[in-house]
């Protein structure tokens, strides 16, 4: 026994707990606490429970660092969603482990079953899922089957989805299946749509993909392999297999050779399907490749969005090269960026100046940014708020990961669910298939401001056009390399339109 209702299985500790026990993982044990004295604080007020499943043990301070970040959005979205006066019901949150994979989900998921099913508990919603596993998939397919409502805020493939069909209507799979950022065929178009001309010239680009299975993998090569191209035939798509998503294995010697073909052939983007610790191993063979002093750019999906966590100084000089120059930068879809709002804004802004003698009136600005970046502006009040209460949730938020923030927007999502569904005294709160039903009304007027960008569901519950932040790791020319935000791309080739009214025979997931 790890806790009460914790059990240890090998060296996991897996299972369900709201008391604030960190399941051996120290980065966690401070944001853990938080929520324990959050969940305290509303003892006697009518709440509900929910739930965040994700893997929170690991013996890579990377990996911890991810979870703590996490959990920071946990936190701060239960406190937003809790904020109200007189807005019942309150959100109670647990933290629940599968283990290392998922692979003890399906003891979790009994227990969350049995949770849903409980007058003293009742679960609400379950949220987290960061990894497109089959485990995953199997988790979620029995929470939904059961009408257990899921929010997934962090998987992108595209297998676990709702089907979206062009008569606004939908096959669900999944029903009370919500995800808010975008699948991998949607950033691998918004991707697209924002290179232009430059990632589409078919003899320039080449896909290298892990044929590992795994559901990320799989579906952003299928994603890649699906833009459309131009111009002569380009090399052929060039496979690796790693044995797992954080363990190397080959994957250096396999790439050193893919790397010289690569360099043969002519081609200058590299379209990368695969999990962050393979990507940035890809990048530095890349980089050490002499290849007539030409510049790489590595296109990759939301996995990638913890690259810079594995940097050090040697690395990025290995990216950088002898001569200073940069080697190899890598872009790829983040799911949000602290920086999106108002670098876009600022532009926008720019032009403006340049057509118009006068200011914009208030109407005339560009919602799909507006609304967005006062969400974000309120996420960093409340961070600034909890440390000035003296709560600590572990090291100050890191908001360039996007973790914190696309948890912190599924904890507000699941907030102004439970709210609209609350019919009745106070008492009584929403069934289960209430607050899944709410999903597909999240758009037009009840679209959600996220952090991340606006959050507009179809009948899927699918996000529709969802921005994804493209971002860069770029070693520069000296010192450490940084995370840039260079712009948004739009999977529709267009941003959301006013007030997120999604189009009739528009779909989300494909």
């Amino acid at each position: 026994m790890c806790f009460e209702g914790v059990e240890r299985i090998g060296d996991e500790c897996v299972g369900v707990n709201g008391e604030g026990y960190d399941f051996g993982t120290p980065e966690i044990r401070e944001v853990s606490r938080a929520i324990a004295r959050e969940n305290k604080k509303i003892d006697g007020q009518p709440h509900v429970t929910v739930a965040v499943m994700l893997p929170l043990q690991s013996d890579q301070a990377t990996l911890r660092r991810q979870m703590r970040s996490d959990l920071q959005g946990a936190y701060l979205g239960q406190r937003e969603a809790n904020e109200g006066e007189g807005e019942p019901p309150k959100i109670r949150l647990v933290l629940a482990n599968p283990g290392l994979y998922y692979g003890h989900q399906d003891k979790v998921v009994g227990t969350l079953l049995r949770m849903a099913d409980s007058e003293k508990d009742r679960l609400r919603a379950v949220t987290g899922f960061n990894l497109s596993l089959d485990e995953t998939e199997a988790a979620i397919e029995r929470l939904t089957k059961h009408k257990v409502p899921v929010l997934a805020s962090r998987i992108s493939g595209d297998r676990i989805a709702n089907e979206d069909r062009k008569d606004g209507t939908a096959k669900l799979r999944f029903p009370g299946l919500a995800r808010i950022i975008p699948t991998n065929h949607d950033a691998a178009q918004a991707l697209a749509n924002f290179n232009g001309e430059r990632g589409r010239e078919d003899r320039k680009t080449v896909l290298v993909y892990d044929k590992r299975s795994d559901g990320y993998n799989e579906s952003l090569a299928k994603a890649f392999s699906g833009i459309d191209e131009k111009g002569p035939p380009g090399p052929a798509a060039m496979p690796f297999e790693s044995p797992a998503i954080d363990e190397p294995g080959s994957t250096g010697n396999q790439f050193t050779q893919t790397a010289n073909n690569i360099c043969d052939s002519g081609a200058d983007t590299v379209y990368f399907a695969g999990r962050t610790l393979h990507l940035r191993i890809f990048a530095l063979k890349l980089a050490q490749v002499e290849c007539k002093h030409r510049h790489y750019t590595i296109v990759s999906g939301s996995d990638a969005a913890s690259l810079r966590l594995g940097m050090t100084e040697e690395k990025w000089a290995r990216l950088r090269g002898e001569d200073g120059k940069p080697k190899v930068t890598v872009q790829y879809a983040a799911p949000a960026h602290p920086d999106a709002w108002r670098s876009e804004m600022a532009d926008w802004k720019k032009k403006w100046d340049e057509d118009h003698d006068r200011q914009p009136a208030k109407d005339e600005l560009p919602q799909y940014l507006t609304e967005p970046g006062a969400a974000l502006e309120d996420l960093e009040q409340r961070i600034r708020s909890t440390r000035d209460e003296g709560v600590r949730i572990g090291s100050v938020p890191d908001l360039e990961d996007s973790r914190t923030m696309l948890v912190y927007d599924g904890l507000v999502t699941i907030g102004k669910a439970l709210h609209q569904a609350q019919k009745g005294g106070a008492e009584a709160v929403p069934g289960r298939e209430d607050v899944g039903g709410q999903w597909s009304l999240f758009h037009s007027r009840h679209r959600v401001p996220g952090t991340s960008g606006l959050i507009c569901l179809t009948s899927g519950g699918n996000s529709y056009d969802k921005p994804a932040a493209v971002v860069e790791l770029d070693p520069g020319r000296e010192g450490r390399g940084k995370l840039k935000f260079v712009g948004l791309g739009w999977p529709a080739g267009k941003e959301q339109p006013k007030n997120c009214v999604i189009p009739s025979g528009q779909s989300g997931a494909r």
